[in-house]
């Protein structure tokens, strides 16, 4: 497994992923940057993604959900790009939507900033989640979110070999 650290932060709400490929930055980044490559990853392992929209630019947006393993969907979800600076960062807003996928307001949506590094021996990702409370970042840990992340990033190498 390529995840080499997890840490959560209560006091600067922020929980932080970094994970090591055998792979070049530019390669990583394109497997975050193509929506057919993150439905490949993005989610748990039996609850992929499915990406309806993917306009990847600042103010642009990503429209998605998850189906598990009984044809079982989540609520809606979306990312709103914030930052783009190609192949080092992505930074977006993840929320829950609407059927429409506007923003769900009874939820609290989190800052998520993707970073790409390369190290010697390939790329680094470090993924650091900004919550809005406390309360927020518990509600997401409570409903598998840490779960979530180390199996999509399980799911890497074989995203990363393939293409």
């Amino acid at each position: 497994m390529p995840i080499t650290s997890i840490s959560k932060d209560t006091t600067a709400l922020t929980l932080t992923v970094i994970a090591d490929y055998d792979v070049s930055v530019e390669r990583l980044y394109q497997a975050w940057s193509d929506p057919r490559q993150l439905e490949k990853f993005w989610g748990p392992e039996t609850w992929p993604a499915t990406f309806t929209r993917h306009d990847m630019s600042v103010g642009g947006r990503s429209h998605y959900f998850m189906t598990g393993p009984q044809g079982e969907r989540t609520p809606n979800a979306y990312w709103e790009f914030l930052k783009i600076d190609e192949p080092s960062v992505i930074e977006v807003i993840n929320g829950f939507a609407l059927d429409d996928y506007s923003p769900d307001p009874a939820s609290s949506p989190m800052r998520m900033t993707f970073n790409f590094n390369p190290t010697p021996s390939g790329s680094r990702f470090t993924g650091i989640t900004h919550y809005a409370s406390l309360e927020a970042m518990e509600e997401m840990l409570n409903m598998g979110m840490l779960e979530g992340m180390k199996s999509a990033l399980g799911q890497m190498d074989a995203v990363l070999e393939s293409t």
